[in-house]
Order: C-alpha cells, then sequence, then structure tokens
C-alpha cells in the first residue's frame, strides 16, 4: 500500500448501470420510466421516488448478445471489477478485455473461471480469500488485478445461453492517468479447456507467447475421470527458447517424445497450489479446502451418491511476490498423473480447464479458438 503515500495527478472514476459512461458528475441521473402503455421499463421500485434513487441497479443482457460494460480512453489504469451474475450458468457468460486498438481481445475468459469459480452457482458458494481476487456471500465477484492502458480500454460481457437472459450487476473502478508509462505491460488472461485429456499427454495452460512480460498466475478447474489420487504432475515453464520458434507444444515437450526442457519444473500438483501429501486433512481423512493471500483450493466438489459423480477441484495460484518473467516466449504445461498398480505412475484422462493470467507489453498474439457452448458446459 506504500501507494497510498503519494499524491498523483490520476482522476478517479467509476462504471456501474447507475453510470455506465463512468462521467464526472452523472451518476445517478436516470428517471424512472414508463412506456406508452404505462408500464415501468426502468426503475420500477423507485416510480414513488424519483430520480437521484437508486432507479437502475443493473443490466440485463439478452440471449446471445454482447453487452458493453466499459469504454474508457486513456490513459488510464482499471483498479476494481465487482460482479454478480444471475440466471445463467457462469461459463455461458464471456468476459473479454481488448486494449488500445487492437481488434482481438487480451482478456477471453468464462465468467466464473476469470474469478477462479468455475464450479459455483448463484445457489453454490465457495469463499476465496486473496490478494488479486475476492469472491464473497452470494457470489459477489472481486477482482483487483492492475490493468493500465495507454490509449483505450473496452470491456464486454457476452451471453453466449441460447435461451437464457443474463441479469448482471457490476462496478469497474478506475483512474484516469496521465502517468501511465508510454509502453506498459497489459494485463491479460487466458482460458483453456481439454475434455478429457488424451492418454499419455501433457496439458497446455498457454503457449504462443511473444515478447516481455511476466506470468503471474493460473488457475484451474480440474475434474477426475478416474478414482484415487490425481496430482502427481509436474507444472513446467518453458521459457525464452526453451522451445524452438515455430514448433509447437505437443512435438516439442519430452513427454511427447520431444527434445525440449522447461526452465522451470514443479516437483506435483499439490506441491505448486501450496498443498502437500494430497491436500488432505489427516484428521478428517478427507479432501481439505484452503484459501490464502496467494495460493488456495476454496472448493472441492464432492460426489452425492447418485447422479454428481465426480470429484472437481478448483485450484489458484497468485504469483504476486514471484511473478515469471519472459523476455521473449513462453508456454507452460502440466502433467495429470496419477497412480497405478505396481507403484507407477498412471497418465490421467482428466477434464481440465484454465485460466492463465500475465502481463505483457502489446500486441498479443491471438488466442486459440474458445469452443462451443455445448464443449465448455461442466457436466
Amino acid at each position: 500500500m506504500q501507494h497510498l503515500e503519494q499524491v498523483t495527478r490520476a482522476q478517479t472514476r467509476s462504471i456501474c448501470a447507475e453510470n455506465p459512461k463512468g462521467e464526472k458528475g452523472k451518476g445517478a441521473m436516470l428517471v424512472p420510466t414508463q412506456n406508452k402503455e404505462g408500464e415501468w421499463t426502468v426503475g420500477p421500485c423507485s416510480r414513488d421516488l424519483g430520480q437521484g434513487w437508486k432507479v437502475r441497479p443493473c443490466v440485463g443482457i439478452e440471449a446471445g448478445e454482447t453487452f458493453e460494460v466499459a469504454d474508457i480512453d486513456g490513459p488510464g489504469r482499471i483498479l476494481h471489477i465487482w460482479m454478480t451474475p444471475a440466471n445463467l450458468p457462469y461459463r455461458n457468460a464471456i468476459l473479454r478485455i481488448y486494449w488500445d486498438d487492437q481488434e482481438q481481445p487480451s482478456v477471453e475468459c468464462p465468467l466464473g473461471d476469470f474469478f477462479a469459480s468455475a464450479f459455483t452457482t448463484k445457489e453454490v458458494f465457495a469463499q476465496i480469500n486473496s490478494e488479486p481476487v475476492s469472491v464473497n456471500p452470494g457470489n459477489a465477484f472481486n477482482c483487483y488485478w492492475s490493468m493500465p492502458f495507454k490509449k483505450h480500454c473496452r470491456m464486454t460481457i457476452e451471453n453466449r445461453d441460447p435461451k437464457t437472459r443474463l441479469v448482471l450487476f457490476y462496478q469497474v473502478d478506475y483512474e484516469l492517468d496521465p502517468d501511465v508509462p508510454d509502453n506498459p505491460a497489459y494485463f491479460h488472461a487466458q482460458f483453456r479447456r481439454t475434455n478429457p485429456l488424451p492418454y499419455g499427454k501433457v496439458y497446455t495452460i498457454l503457449d504462443g507467447i511473444k515478447g516481455k512480460g511476466h506470468y503471474v498466475g493460473t488457475y484451474m478447474a480440474w475434474g477426475l475421470n478416474n478414482k484415487g489420487w490425481w496430482g502427481e504432475g509436474e507444472i513446467k515453464f518453458y521459457l525464452d527458447g526453451d522451445i524452438p520458434e515455430g514448433m509447437s507444444v505437443d512435438k516439442a515437450v519430452a513427454e511427447h517424445g520431444g527434445e525440449c526442457f522447461p526452465t522451470i519444473c514443479g516437483t506435483g500438483t499439490e506441491d505448486y497450489f501450496g498443498g502437500s501429501y494430497n491436500f488432505e486433512n489427516k484428521i478428517t481423512k478427507s479432501y481439505q479446502e484452503f484459501t490464502t493471500q496467494y495460493l488456495g483450493v476454496p472448493h472441492i466438489v464432492r460426489p452425492d451418491g447418485t447422479y454428481d459423480s465426480q470429484t472437481r477441484f478448483s485450484m489458484y495460484r497468485w504469483h504476486v511476490k514471484d511473478p515469471i518473467r519472459f523476455h521473449e516466449d513462453l508456454a507452460v504445461t502440466i502433467q495429470a498423473l496419477g497412480w497405478r498398480s505396481h507403484g507407477r505412475y498412471l497418465p490421467l484422462q482428466d477434464d481440465i480447464a484454465s485460466v492463465a493470467y500475465w502481463y505483457q507489453q502489446l500486441p498479443t498474439a491471438p488466442f486459440p479458438e474458445l469452443g462451443s457452448v455445448d464443449y465448455l458446459e461442466i457436466i
């Protein structure tokens, strides 16, 4: 919090449904409104109170539509995002953020996964207490990743649900700051999912990243397709030429018969996410959830004996204190390993999704295709 000691030239602004452009002195100006038939279309709950009261706290996004959450001219910096969606699965709401003049997004992610909450719903809550991401009762999603931009920020939410209208409460707190550096490191977040992971293959969290920057976080939504322990796999970071330019991860890595090795290698999945010995509470003899400032397993979905048959894990690791610097390129993989007979590792065929978070100088390389609504669905 050292920056709080400084007086700067920045001007604080905030966007929400009551001030959708974040304009100075123009918040809460909406007036309760009726249509020709006499129906209250804007602010029905404040029809007796009038302008200045709570008129429009949320927006509705129809099926198949994209809503522009923010459109901000820079230079500036996003400081905090609060969102709470209702009415549809979180995988069907896609957050995108575009920086400066780029046509491709630097953030493209299902809403729940972006906030490290893939397996929650409006009725299912899992607390997250961390520095960059906080999830509070009611599934109130909060993000404190600092997001500087020099020219422009555009943020959207797409409702990909084929039928259901999305109700979205939101607030984007930001500052207009003339002192943003000329070539800042821009925030990025990319979602991926593979279901099932092919036998004997590693899962790719991120690849194709070119330029200079630093990797700052991993979120994983891991669904088991086998019984037994599943977290023996190692995470690997390939930095600055570890994989030759133009060579795919699939062909390069040693696990697939390639000749490339990482600069940074972990020792196990639970180790990377800050746990040990299978995330097991030795007293209760069961998996133990935990949430801390920089790492955690905040949500474990346990089988109910009937139709909810799969065990699933939400896990996050924020590299806020230990960012992974790259100067040319970056790729990140993780192995999916359990145990089989005679003390041998079992390559797993699990349902694995992830979000990679990093900062880099522009331009942003185009992301892989997100996948259809059906492909992303959690069943």
